[in-house]
């Protein structure tokens, strides 16, 4: 199918105002648990000039860094623009960002000790990646996949996946249950975002109100976000405890909650959703892209878009000292009008040239992908470049304590093995995966050497050597033990020193270990 530059541009724009009418309406109500019953915007007064939502806000970054590395974008880079450019220091947001501090790369920064994982700040980032491969959930999914391990994991990772795929498929399709089929079979079946999904869908469909979905999904996917500020003694409704910061499954069934029952309406799905309490500006933010997407920017009512207009402000980016014509520093959109024609310039740099053409008479059309499913067999495009590929589904049951560091000729993965410390007396086992990237087609031949911090030692040696196949998924795995007799420094590491011999490629990485007591 092609998506011609008029609709593209539609549906890229209603996503958009979409999110920011979403995340207006339902900031008031962030994280309350209740049945509410508003019916519009309860702020006063707004006349164009909507306050900031950081559900918008991070993508605008994310923007800034795909319009400089186009598709070279990774989770390495992302992790870059959090600890340059972001401010919050709550939440998954601050424990991410205080891993990477004590050198931590995602997907371990996303995972460690991080007890707010598997919660909603990531699935509302998932729109910039459908609108730069819309009709390519494959591409959107696995863009979405290198945001979402810098600060999740888990049930979080699956949200986002969730939502980015639904809304790429959303250029293309409008049934919102082949949407749902499409975007299921991109996260595991079983997983608690899928259960949730599945409430909803179950409840509409055997005619039960929306209050009763709702309860439906807070008591079979409870989460903890509409009661964290709460003293038990005044939490009104008995759901089932939940583990802390696991709020992202029951937040997404929400939001597919206010689609179903809101049944078409705008206005009616996005306060459907947010008088459902919880993670509002999340749930009603996430709606009104999905509904911008399917319906385009021509269907969004003028009642619902006139009080915000197009403005867009932030208050989680720090981007001051800006210099005019200086290329590195981010410079974010104002209006959704701009950020839709700078999301629109960057689709040729993340998609297949050959599924753009700039030449068409009104601008940019996309082809989209003949499949929108995942079959769980085809190889799909990732990151640098799209110079090789693997199944999507390696991606979701990927270990969130490995870490992929990407090299001209050869990848290195960095496997803890479990959370990144080390006990004195006690062996801790590392290790080494070197993966051909099809980037070149010869034999190589790899050496290791391994470099300690002063009080470490690797009893059986510091260096390995083995051939590696150029046919695609070979590897080479090295396991091995690393002690400590006494630790004097609260920062411990293991410098990987990988060298292809003959060839002047090289690359070195390194584990980073934090004393455990």
């Amino acid at each position: 199918m092609k998506l011609a530059y008029d609709v593209l541009r539609d549906k890229i724009l209603g996503c958009w105002n979409g999110k920011n009418a979403g995340g207006v309406v339902g900031a008031p109500f962030e994280a309350k648990r209740g049945v509410f019953d508003i019916d519009f915007y309860v702020q006063k007064d707004i006349n164009g000039n909507p306050p900031a939502n950081d559900d918008l806000d991070l993508q605008l970054l994310w923007l800034c860094g795909v319009e400089r590395f186009g598709r070279q974008i990774n989770s390495d880079i992302l992790a870059d623009y959090w600890m340059s450019y972001i401010i919050p220091n709550w939440a998954e947001y601050g424990t991410a960002k205080n891993n990477m501090r004590g050198g931590m790369k995602p997907p371990v920064s996303g995972k460690w000790n991080n007890n707010f994982g598997q919660s909603c700040g990531c699935f509302i980032r998932s729109e910039l990646w459908a609108c730069l491969a819309p009709g390519h959930p494959e591409i959107a999914v696995r863009l979405a996949y290198e945001d979402a391990i810098c600060d999740h994991w888990g049930e979080g990772v699956y949200g986002e996946l969730f939502c980015a795929a639904l809304e790429s498929a959303a250029f293309v399709e409008n049934d919102l249950y082949k949407l749902v089929e499409i975007a299921f079979s991109y996260i595991p079946e079983n997983c608690q975002v899928a259960k949730a999904v599945r409430i909803a869908m179950d409840c509409y469909n055997s005619g039960k109100t929306w209050q009763e979905a709702r309860k439906a999904i807070l008591t079979e996917t409870p989460g903890t976000f509409g009661i964290q500020n709460v003293r038990p003694c005044d939490v009104e409704e008995d759901f089932p405890e939940a583990e802390p910061g696991c709020d992202a499954p029951s937040n997404i069934g929400l939001t597919v909650l206010g689609i179903l029952y809101g049944e078409g309406d705008f206005g009616k799905s996005l306060c459907i959703a947010v008088n459902c309490g919880e993670d509002t500006d999340c749930t009603a933010a996430t709606l009104g892209a999905m509904f911008g997407i399917i319906h385009g920017n021509s269907k969004l009512p003028e009642k619902w878009m006139a009080p915000i207009g197009n403005k867009i402000n932030t208050k989680c980016i720090n981007v001051r000292g800006y210099v005019p014509h200086n290329d590195f520093v981010p410079l974010l959109p104002k209006t959704t009008d701009e950020l839709t024609d700078r999301t629109l310039a960057c689709i040729p740099s993340i998609l297949d040239w050959r599924d753009v053409d700039m030449l068409s008479d009104r601008g940019l059309s996309v082809m989209t992908a003949e499949r929108l499913e995942n079959d769980h067999e085809n190889l799909f495009p990732i990151g640098c470049g799209f110079a090789f590929f693997k199944k999507i589904d390696e991606l979701i049951n990927r270990s969130p304590y490995q870490v992929e560091n990407h090299f001209n000729t050869f990848n290195v993965i960095l496997d803890y093995m479990g959370d990144p410390t080390i006990k004195v007396g006690e062996p801790r086992k590392l290790g080494v995966i070197i993966r051909q990237t099809r980037t070149i087609e010869h034999q190589q031949f790899m050496k290791v050497r391994l470099y300690t911090s002063s009080d470490l030692y690797i009893p059986k040696g510091y260096a390995f050597a083995a051939p590696l196949n150029n046919t695609y998924g070979s590897e080479i795995k090295f396991e091995f033990e690393v002690y400590a007799d006494e630790l004097t420094e609260p920062d411990q590491f293991v410098v990987v020193d990988v060298s292809v011999a003959d060839r002047h490629s090289d690359g070195i990485c390194k584990f980073v270990l934090h004393p455990a007591f």
